[in-house]
């Protein structure tokens, strides 16, 4: 049998035909490298990595283009060299935060308490949006901080430091917690302005406090259904709040007469 290259192992695709794996073993941990066409690829992949674990020298800013490593695994395998762990997603280990890294100038920053959840989530991208499969499931990651999908930055949420590439949550403001709402200014005060979506944005009305609001939009959603609308609304959690005094808030809130008055066809 011939001798493979170092680092190099042969397998087939479903037609039959031969193609060469590259993989190492460090620290007793087996990392596959990738698949290639031919051997010689394969076997400069293995070098890369083996010289990239080996010379503590090298850095994340070191990658180029041309070398035959992946930049996703060039961060896995750094960071496996100077941390002692090892993740299938691109993770670089902070003393007290850590990066997700999509590309050499493209990552994220997050907390060391996340480190276990995107440890085992690889973060796709869509529309501006990103995700994680969990459970089957595409879950949009910046529900992780309480901001929706169709929240506004600078209205619902900020960024503190100005920074959208900073996930760290002492770098994320909510503005805005509840459906429905968003705050206004009247007169230089602080308010809460209630909409509802029925075929168009409905009014509910503006309050004084975010509690109210919240509760405001949730007796919308009553007044809907009664009505006979057949819409999905998610109604506001008063997390906190008695049921007392939830409904003792319910019954004082007014709220548009369009919505006593309204009529489903």
């Amino acid at each position: 049998m011939k001798q493979r290259l170092t680092g190099v192992f042969t397998a087939k695709h479903k037609d039959g035909s031969i193609y060469f794996r590259a993989s190492l073993t460090y620290r007793n941990k087996h990392i596959s490298l990738g698949s290639y066409d031919t051997e010689l690829e394969a076997h400069e992949t293995y070098l890369c990595a083996l010289n990239l674990i080996k010379d503590v020298s090298i850095r994340l800013d070191d990658y180029e283009p041309a070398s035959p490593l992946s930049f996703l695994k060039w961060v896995s395998l750094i960071n496996f060299r100077d941390n002692g762990i090892y993740f299938n997603t691109p993770i670089y280990i902070r003393p007290r935060f850590f990066y997700y890294y999509f590309a050499p100038s493209d990552f994220f920053i997050f907390d060391l308490d996340d480190l276990f959840y995107y440890s085992s989530r690889k973060i796709s991208r869509r529309g501006g949006h990103y995700f994680v499969a969990d459970y089957g499931m595409q879950v949009n990651i910046m529900s992780r901080y309480g901001i929706k999908n169709y929240a506004v930055e600078n209205k619902d949420y900020r960024f503190i430091n100005g920074s959208r590439n900073d996930l760290r949550y002492e770098n994320i403001e909510i503005l805005n917690r509840y459906n429905g709402v968003r705050i206004v200014q009247e007169k230089g005060q602080t308010r809460y302005q209630v909409k509802i979506h029925v075929k168009g944005n409905v009014t509910v009305g503006t309050y004084a406090t975010e509690t109210e609001a919240a509760i405001a939009y949730n007796k919308a959603i009553d007044l809907l259904k009664k009505a006979g609308v057949d819409k999905a609304y998610a109604p506001n959690y008063m997390e906190g709040m008695s049921p007392a005094a939830y409904a003792d808030l319910y019954s004082a809130i007014k709220v548009s007469s369009r919505l006593y008055n309204y009529r489903s066809e």
